[in-house]
């Protein structure tokens, strides 16, 4: 293998586990916190959104789809998850009529209820369109999750309940963000599975 490609591999993987040892150790009570919030949410039948753009985007579409039918568990009821990043004819829309940082909130305002939660997710954390949509839900009566990277940016001030990558890189911020999914979302359905024998 050549020198430099083999030393990138390294480097990368090392800085993963490193990261996922930093977290196991500092926040794994996020994950306990947060699958509660979504299971409340569920129990109360609110509505749970997620917001994101370009990788993260497609991390709010991929968590809602895990949410929304990966938890399905026979007996139980199924949670109400949706992406905002979904629907860009409407997003395109608003972005081009008024400014693209009202491309999340301006959906919000056809659809939210109080009680509902918003999960934001910016590997920045400073991403103005998912900030709105916190704000948003906060002066709503909604229950806000911002899931982040780098030194959190706005957003992790801005939260109820927060998680920060602790890394500066987008890629590495971007990977751990899709173990937050995958991690939740099947320990919410294993628990129910259980909890059901």
């Amino acid at each position: 293998m050549d020198g430099f490609r083999k030393q990138f591999i390294d480097s990368y993987l090392d800085d993963i586990v490193r990261i996922l040892q930093d977290i196991k150790k500092n926040n794994a009570d996020f994950f306990d916190r947060l699958a509660t919030l979504f299971l409340e949410a569920r129990e109360k039948n609110r509505k749970i959104f997620f917001c994101g753009n370009g990788g993260s985007a497609s991390t709010a579409s991929h968590f809602t789809s895990d949410l929304a039918k990966g938890t399905i568990v026979e007996g139980a009821p199924r949670f109400k998850a949706l992406s905002l990043a979904d629907n860009i004819p409407q997003m395109l829309a608003w972005g081009n009529d008024a400014c693209y940082e009202d491309i999340f909130v301006e959906q919000l305002k056809n659809l939210f209820e109080p009680g509902d939660v918003v999960v934001g997710i910016s590997g920045s954390g400073n991403s103005g369109n998912v900030l709105r949509a916190i704000e948003y839900a906060r002066e709503n009566d909604g229950v806000t999750v911002g899931i982040t990277g780098f030194d959190g940016g706005k957003i992790k001030n801005m939260v109820d309940l927060c998680l920060i990558v602790p890394v500066h890189n987008m890629q590495k911020t971007e990977d751990i963000h899709m173990l937050v999914d995958h991690l939740t979302t099947l320990m919410i359905k294993e628990e129910e599975l259980a909890r059901r024998g």
